[in-house]
């Protein structure tokens, strides 16, 4: 493990920043800590609150990320007051928070660790917990008192698994006080605790011996930690991923009937190499390499073997099945073990292994669905480097489920932020680096959706999917090229956010040409080329989403932007018109054949958006300019005053309209079409 400290860097830090950049150093390498786990702690001098100095214990706060967090997500704590419970033999969880609480200096602050406690016993100024991979890889063996004896000697200490609060941190100061040379604490099944009289002293002391352990890994001839390994499955790619995106959208419908979940499929060599491990179906199931991950993966994951060369009704009932056991599994897990005055949460699977395939993550969230996946990539590691060692070992499955079912690990689960109108549905939208697909897809990201990003141009919708995800703060948003007039590159962009998100919930066709000309003058290359975009092209991606949305079993949201012009037709605009009436009324058929699927289809009829609209070229701008008998400049303004109420119609009207239809607020709504348009009586649905 490489030592990244940087002189120059911290020469210029002290006190509260200097833990900052201590901290993201750890943080920053995924084999030492991932997705909130850790901790990091310096006791500094400080002043209270009328002045005085006095000793501070600064802690990283409760769910915070230490790749990223601020200093104001550390917490800072009257070292004294905290000292004070050295004396003290036991004291409850919610005792210990509650006094947590009064030792804070700033009331406003995030709730302290866990483990503070244990980080103010120690008496360094400086000490650092870290869930490291290839030291969980050596405690989560049969044999690990002997393992740590060997390894490290007299030089650090191993204490049995226990719970973190009040009696962990009483024994990490035991631990301390008893052994006269000690470098480190390891808690088994948990991690390793260092201490250093300066931030430097204490990172080091964290490189180095987890590189021995890593060290020691790789002599008994076990996957180093973070080493990339060579997968042993023989399937190319493309199978794999045709295998993966067949079951993806019948994994979704077994999972989502009570709450719909994303997924996010994962076929790296690390996981390719687990899965086609004879060995793997059983070490699978042994549990979670350190408790602190439980959340994320729950206790165990789902071993999915898929039958080859079955029929797709075969194959979902078989899915299906398995989900259910895993539930029932779940259940009784829950009923045998759990604690008194505890509610069951999900019982479903957040990890799925599928061998031959890979694995899918499942969460609300791209954000969710990537933390599952991270840590279980790095589960994988520690189970393979531990069979290396000897025997694989996890917690006795009584600690299992009371940690899951810990108020203080539970406490995590309040600090999500409430999911939105759209969490947990995935949308594709065609045309979307025009500006309409740009409103639309902004707008269903604002909502919560997961967005796959569908255009010709690749640029721009890049820019685009990079700033929806800047701004959500996560893969909110997948761009991919497709020509909606292709049937190969539809089907490819539909796989590309199966395997992305896991399936599909809403489909916004809104890809469109408009060509302009009296019948007499059109050519049949601008009457071929509406109708292969306009019509066959919205055919095509909406017959792709019908059998996505059957396969899924969850019904599902066509919403079709039309225009203006289906109900009331311009002159010389003939193609155009012709295209988008076909697109309309492939799309009220939809409406009747999906109905059964539990799939609802509208339409929105926008009129005259020109801002920044791509459809509107300089030529089609004329063209309509001069069908009006107006100069091209004043064709705004003659759009406004033509409506009844005499607006503009933007780009984000049109938005508003589409997040209605594709939301639950129009549950009962099928086959309707909304006009968005400023009101043109000739334009009006009959």
């Amino acid at each position: 493990m490489k030592n990244l400290w940087s002189e120059k860097i911290a020469g210029e830090l002290d006190g509260l920043d200097l833990l900052v950049y201590a901290t993201h150093l750890i943080g920053q390498d995924p084999d030492l800590v991932l997705w909130g786990g850790g901790n990091s702690s310096a006791k500094l001098e400080g002043s209270d609150h009328l002045g005085r100095k006095v000793p501070i214990l600064w802690i990283k706060g409760s769910g915070s990320d230490m790749k990223t967090m601020t200093a104001g997500q550390f917490t800072a704590l009257r070292l004294e007051d905290l000292l004070a419970l050295r004396d003290r033999e036991e004291m409850a969880d919610e005792d210990m928070v509650a006094y947590l609480r009064c030792c804070t200096m700033n009331p406003s602050s995030p709730k302290p660790s866990i483990e503070t406690l244990l980080h103010a016993f120690l008496p360094a100024p400086h000490v650092y917990h870290t869930h490291a991979d290839a030291v969980c890889a050596i405690t989560d063996t049969g044999n690990s008192q002997s393992v740590v004896q060997e390894l490290y000697g007299t030089d650090v200490a191993l204490i049995p698994y226990i719970r973190p609060g009040f009696r962990l941190a009483k024994l990490v100061e035991r631990a301390y006080y008893q052994g006269s040379r000690l470098r480190a604490i390891i808690l088994d099944k948990h991690g390793l605790v260092t201490w250093g009289d300066s931030p430097k002293e204490a990172y080091s002391s964290t490189i180095n011996i987890v590189s021995k352990a890593e060290e020691f890994i790789r002599d008994v001839g076990g996957p180093r930690s973070g080493s990339k390994q060579t997968a042993s499955c023989g399937a190319s790619s493309a199978d794999r991923h045709r295998l993966a995106s067949s079951v993806a959208p019948l994994l979704r419908g077994a999972l989502g009937h009570s709450l719909r979940t994303l997924l996010s499929y994962d076929d790296s060599p690390d996981i390719l190499n687990f899965v086609n491990d004879p060995r793997s179906r059983e070490l699978s199931q042994v549990g979670p390499f350190t408790p602190d991950h439980i959340l994320h993966t729950k206790a165990f994951p789902l071993w999915l073997e898929v039958p080859q060369n079955e029929s797709p009704e075969t194959l979902a009932g078989h899915i299906h099945e398995k989900v259910e056991a895993y539930r029932s599994r779940y259940r009784d897990y829950f009923e045998r073990y759990k604690s008194a005055g505890v509610s069951m949460l999900d019982p479903n699977p957040r990890v799925i292994l599928v061998p031959g395939a890979g694995l899918f993550a499942a969460g609300r969230d791209a954000r969710a669905c990537r933390i599952t996946r991270d840590l279980y990539e790095h589960t994988v590691r520690v189970i393979l480097a531990s069979s290396s060692i000897g025997t694989y070992t996890s917690l006795p499955i009584q600690d299992l489920c009371d940690f899951e079912y810990w108020p203080m690990e539970n406490y995590k689960l309040t600090l999500l932020p409430p999911e939105k109108e759209l969490s947990r549905r995935v949308a594709l939208v065609t045309g979307a680096a025009g500006s309409l697909g740009r409103a639309i897809s902004t707008k269903l990201v604002r909502e919560g959706a997961s967005v796959v990003l569908a255009d010709l141009d690749v640029e721009k919708l890049n820019d685009l999917s990079e700033e929806l995800n800047r701004d959500a703060g996560q893969q909110a948003t997948t761009p991919v090229r497709m020509d909606v007039t292709s049937e190969e590159g539809v089907a490819e962009a539909f796989q590309k956010a199966v395997l992305t998100y896991g399936g599909l919930d809403i489909l916004v066709s809104n890809a469109g040409i408009a060509r302009s000309g009296s019948m007499a003058s059109l050519s049949l290359k601008d009457w071929n080329d509406c109708l292969a975009v306009n019509a066959t092209g919205h055919f095509l991606v909406c017959r792709e989403a019908i059998r996505l949305f059957k396969q899924q079993g969850l019904g599902g949201n066509i919403t079709v932007v039309a225009t203006k012009n289906v109900p009331a037709p311009g002159k010389e605009f003939g193609a155009y018109s012709a295209s988008k009436a076909a697109q309309a009324q492939v799309a009220r058929i939809l409406a009747i054949e999906g109905a059964e699927l539990g799939v609802r289809v509208n339409m929105v009829n926008p009129d005259g958006v020109l801002e920044g609209s791509g459809l509107w070229s300089e030529d089609i701008r004329a063209a309509r300019a001069k069908s009006y008998g107006i100069p091209v400049e004043s064709l705004q303004d003659h759009m406004v005053a033509r409506t009844l109420l005499k607006v503009k119609v933007s780009p984000q009207d049109v938005a508003e309209a589409v997040f209605f239809l594709a939301s639950d607020r129009s549950s009962k709504t099928t086959g309707s079409m909304i006009p968005v348009d400023g009101g043109i009586r000739e334009a009006f649905p009959r």
